[in-house]
């Protein structure tokens, strides 16, 4: 089968459960990215089978409600919460300010490597002074290195602890600035200890490109003086509690009177 840059394939050792773009070939080896999940893959081209008639298309995504309060209307105006997305996918970084730009969430976006984000993040929230910041790009547990707890056996979760520390030293309170933190299998209980209100991913499997925006726009569109459900907030993601998890919060918008 001719399989060549830029084609759409699954794999079938892992019962095509995933559609992947062809970023990169090297002799037998075929290197693989996500079109939905954060995920790296490679694989030999006796693996892959193309993707018929697959087209990058507009899939339906939760719309963001804001003031869900009947009584809030009229007159009264909203300040959401600003976000900082610092992603080390520049692909899906512009995914996820599309989704802020169509669900009106005011959202800076930088694209960072895993690497450089803890020695980056303290500068970023300096500048950018947000509410939210999110910390995310690519992750993978290596199940034949061992230990599921140990973070050394997986791909970028330490760095993304380091960037959690880091944030956390520039404002301990996680009312202040909420920290979501991980990508497909990440630690999540690490980060969470770090200091993380939101992670991925407790059964470690994998998450959607959108799922950090889905709960940083949430909590940036809902009240300050209103408790989110939490449940129906990771139920919102595409593998809900199996692929995001965190903290019982409040929303961070103000609301005002009048307009």
């Amino acid at each position: 089968m001719n399989i060549k840059k830029g084609d759409y394939v699954t794999r079938n050792s892992y019962q095509n459960d995933t559609i992947f773009k062809v970023i990169n070939i090297k002799g037998d080896m075929y290197y693989l990215k996500g079109v939905d999940v954060r995920l790296y893959a490679d694989s030999i081209v006796d693996d892959l089978i193309l993707a018929q008639d697959f087209k990058v298309e507009e899939e339906v995504e939760p719309e963001i409600k804001v003031a869900e309060d009947s009584m809030l209307r009229g007159d009264f105006f909203y300040l959401p919460g600003k976000i900082l997305h610092i992603d080390g996918d520049s692909e899906y970084l512009e995914r996820c300010l599309k989704f802020y730009r169509k669900n009106k969430v005011f959202a800076v976006g930088k694209k960072v490597s895993e690497s450089e984000i803890p020695s980056k993040i303290h500068m970023l929230l300096l500048e950018y002074q947000p509410d939210i910041v999110i910390i995310t790009g690519h992750d993978a547990y290596y199940k034949k290195k061992g230990d599921i707890h140990d973070t050394r056996n997986y791909k970028n979760t330490e760095n993304f602890i380091k960037a959690v520390k880091e944030a956390r030293r520039f404002e301990k309170s996680h009312e202040k600035l909420v920290i979501i933190a991980g990508a497909c299998q990440s630690n999540y209980e690490e980060l969470i200890k770090a200091g993380a209100n939101f992670a991925s991913s407790p059964k470690r499997v994998n998450i959607h490109a959108l799922d950090p925006a889905i709960i940083a726009s949430t909590i940036a569109m809902s009240e300050r003086n209103k408790e989110i459900d939490l449940v129906n907030l990771l139920d919102k993601t595409k593998y809900g509690k199996d692929g995001m998890g965190g903290l019982m919060c409040n929303g961070i918008m103000y609301v005002g009177y009048p307009r």
